[in-house]
């Protein structure tokens, strides 16, 4: 009543429409105030609840997980927007506190709303600060502290601080990871439109984690038990992030969802044969192209891929992806023998390729091997056949796929190398291949703003996972590049698409760095090795000539293959990094060999099985889930990996355990540009000896000694 007649006054005193305005919003603010403090605290918490439900959708999962009254607890949120400190609020019990960081709460409007709840300013760069919070939870208080102390800028983790952790430990109390989505989408967070798909109001989900107990090694003392706390509760943060990451879905169904949320409008595939493709077009496309190709197999039939790196492989997979069949990915560059065994074992009749391809690749050979066992499809006949009406059923199929799968079921097919027999076919699930790409996403935060260069074949685990479906499923612009040897090519090319991230191998890196001019790489942000050790010369390179760091990474076909990775976060030189998210590990002993053993992994990117030639289509799954992944390494005290080399590439002489790898190094650092392989051979005395084979003539063993 009061506002009207103000209102009414100021119109009858002609008075400017602005300060019209402002008085109404003063009063706004004056009754709102009022409101709130006669509703009191509970009020106000329902009030903000329903404000989120109706706004944003909330859901909230693992209420039950909440602290009681006098449990001792710390409750740890990721930081994603200016309004998860509200949603907090209205979310948890009563009797929580909240640490505030001093230069939010010093904030001229952050200060009204501190009164509404118990809350102690902290800063995170002060450890001796935290003794207060120490003691409010020893009295049985549960503690809400947002680890990293600011608010994302990449989508992914940031820096989380120790002084949490050692909150948590000094207290004697248990952690309760919250993950909060959605948020970081909306205009409240500090993500731009470059980096993802903003919105006022976004789906948000609050799950609540169990609760979890640090477990930091009794008999540390000091720093090191400030770290390993540190490190502990940064765990915590990541497998939360990938316990939440919607893993319940198909590859097909992934794509879709990240159209729906991450897609920046620009182009998320492009080639250098000028192919660029939106999330749109290429979901329209491979609905287009699954409906053409559905009667060459049955449902959940494998279907040969023999493509390059090209925005045509990427329909193509997504379209038997759309129609429920399993694209099986052929190594073109293995021998006809090869492919054809690795044909056999997955029970492949059908092989979909390019006539363009075959011809400039020179494969008439391996297609005429494969006319034997299974039908050739050539992309360009069915292209052909496509009508005006085929495009307009494509579009209304939106992103609904055509056949319904299991997201445990199979989802891809690849194939060893054949280095200890035939090929052997790894059975990778939806489930398999989502939950690598989300441990690898949370490891090394990426986001729209950023272009992946991938010139790995797909055939491989690593230039599949890491090189198209992990940026497809994170709003990553991919640029695919048919071969990783044009060392001339790529970097130039590298300058031009201003990419952000390279995958390569050493061989391969060592190859564009002696090509590149030092700018072609000045906006590459994240140089990922894999496949074999990174030399130190190598990384030594990249330092000195383009100031770029290469981050060492480590993985099997059979895990997705990213079994552990160095990051920004977290690194250490001459290692692999640590284990990716919620996976487990166990050393064997191999005799003779005093540190370190046999590595045994397992976790939710664990393969389904494998094929075999010897019994084509029958699944042979991992015992237990554990993979056996045939190397010998060691783990340090933080829980990175260093490859000591192959439990088969290991020589027992004279009692002693040597790593063939280990003296192939020491041949690579000898003779950098020459190719050298080590070999054991029988020997009556010693058991076994080393014979090193060389392409050139003028090396000797004297040489090598010295």
């Amino acid at each position: 009543t009061i506002a009207a007649l103000v209102i009414a006054g100021l119109f009858t005193l002609d008075v400017p429409l602005s300060l019209i305005y402002a008085a109404l919003g003063i009063l706004c603010l004056a009754a709102a105030a009022l409101v709130l403090r006669a509703w009191g605290a509970d009020g106000i918490k329902d009030v903000a609840a329903f404000l989120f439900k109706t706004f944003f959708g909330l859901e909230v999962k693992g209420l039950e997980h909440l602290p009681k009254p006098g449990v001792r607890a710390i409750i740890a949120p990721n930081h994603v927007s200016l309004l998860d400190a509200p949603l907090m609020h209205a979310l948890l019990p009563s009797h929580s506190s909240y640490a505030v960081d001093t230069g939010m709460a010093n904030t001229w409007w952050v200060k009204p709303f501190l009164k509404l709840a118990k809350t102690f300013p902290i800063d995170p760069t002060k450890p001796l600060g935290t003794r207060n919070l120490i003691q409010t939870v020893k009295d049985g208080n549960s503690l809400v502290i947002f680890p990293e102390g600011r608010l994302t800028v990449t989508g992914g983790l940031m820096k989380v601080y120790d002084g949490t952790a050692m909150i948590a430990d000094k207290a004697d109390a248990v952690v309760i990871p919250v993950r909060i989505d959605g948020l970081e989408r909306s205009r409240f967070g500090y993500l731009s439109s470059q980096q993802t798909k903003k919105a006022w109001f976004p789906k948000t989900t609050v799950t609540i984690l169990p609760p979890v107990d640090l477990k930091v090694d009794p008999d540390l003392r000091g720093k090191a038990r400030r770290q390993a706390a540190g490190l502990a509760l940064q765990d915590v943060m990541t497998d939360s992030a990938v316990l939440t990451a919607p893993l319940d879905l198909t590859l097909f169904e992934a794509i879709v969802l990240a159209k729906k949320t991450r897609d920046t409008g620009k182009p998320v595939i492009e080639d250098p044969m000028g192919g660029k493709l939106s999330y749109k077009k290429l979901i329209v496309g491979a609905q287009v192209l699954g409906a053409k190709i559905a009667p060459l197999a049955a449902p959940g039939a494998a279907v040969g891929v023999l493509l390059p790196n090209t925005a045509g492989v990427a329909v193509t997979f997504l379209a038997l992806q759309t129609i429920g069949r399993v694209p099986a990915m052929l190594n073109f560059t293995a021998g006809p023998q090869n492919v054809v065994s690795a044909c056999k074992a997955a029970n492949v009749d059908v092989v979909l390729t390019s006539r363009a391809f075959i011809e400039k690749g020179h494969l008439a050979a391996l297609v005429t091997a494969l006319e034997s066992l299974a039908k050739i499809v050539y992309l360009e006949d069915v292209r052909a056949t496509v009508s005006f009406s085929d495009k307009v059923k494509g579009l209304l199929a939106g992103g609904k796929p055509q056949a319904t799968a299991d997201p445990n079921a199979p989802a891809a097919i690849l194939f060893t190398s054949g280095s200890e027999g035939t090929p052997k076919g790894v059975v990778l699930s939806h489930r398999n291949l989502l939950a690598n790409c989300a441990q690898s996403l949370t490891r090394v935060a990426c986001n729209g703003s950023d272009k992946v260069f991938n010139a790995l074949p797909v055939f491989h685990s690593f230039g599949l996972t890491a090189g198209l479906l992990m940026p497809l499923t994170g709003g990553v612009p991919v640029y695919l590049y048919p071969t990783p040897l044009h060392y001339r090519i790529i970097p130039e090319l590298v300058y031009g698409s201003n990419a952000t991230i390279l995958f390569g191998t050493d061989t391969f890196l060592q190859g564009y760095a002696r090509a590149a001019h030092p700018y072609d790489f000045a906006r590459l942000r994240l140089v990922l090795a894999g496949a074999e050790a990174v030399k130190d010369r190598t990384r030594q390179l990249y330092m000195d000539r383009f100031g770029v760091r290469i981050l060492e990474g480590y993985g099997v076909t059979e895990t997705a293959p990213v079994l552990a990775i160095n990051t920004p976060l977290s690194n250490k030189a001459g290692t692999v990094g640590r284990l990716s998210p919620l996976m487990e590990a166990r050393l064997e002993p191999v005799p003779g060999i005093d540190k370190g053993g046999r590595l045994f992994v397992r976790g939710p990117n664990v393969m389904l099985g494998y094929y075999r030639a010897e019994n084509p289509g029958v699944l042979e799954a991992p015992q237990d889930g554990w993979h056996d992944t045939g190397d010998i390494v060691e783990i340090d005290a933080q829980g990175f990996i260093s490859i000591k080399g192959r439990a088969k590439r290991f020589a027992k002489i004279a009692g002693e355990m040597v790593s063939l790898s280990a003296i192939e190094a020491l041949s690579a650092e000898l003779w950098p540009h020459l190719v050298t392989v080590v070999v054991s051979l029988p020997d009556p005395r010693k058991g076994e000896r080393l014979v090193l084979l060389t392409t050139y003539a003028a090396c000797t063993r004297d040489a090598f000694q010295q």
